[in-house]
């Protein structure tokens, strides 16, 4: 379930528009500033959000839908 969250979240832009982790977290990173809590958790965090989001992506091509972002 967590996974999926953050699949959600950071495969979303915030104007709701599909994007790759990668780009989210440089949007992310560019909104807040390198100095505020919010970029620095998301720097913390990254290793692990990227990887959920790829655990969701093979589960979401294990069960037929192909068009993930990448």
């Amino acid at each position: 379930m967590r996974d999926a969250l953050w699949w959600a979240d950071m495969t979303t832009s915030p104007d709701g528009e599909t994007t790759t982790v990668g780009d989210r977290l440089a949007e992310i990173r560019e909104r807040y500033g390198s100095e505020d809590v919010v970029t620095v958790f998301i720097g913390q965090a990254e290793p692990e959000l990227v990887a959920a989001v790829e655990r969701t992506e093979e589960r979401l091509r294990e069960f037929g839908h192909g068009q993930v972002a990448k």
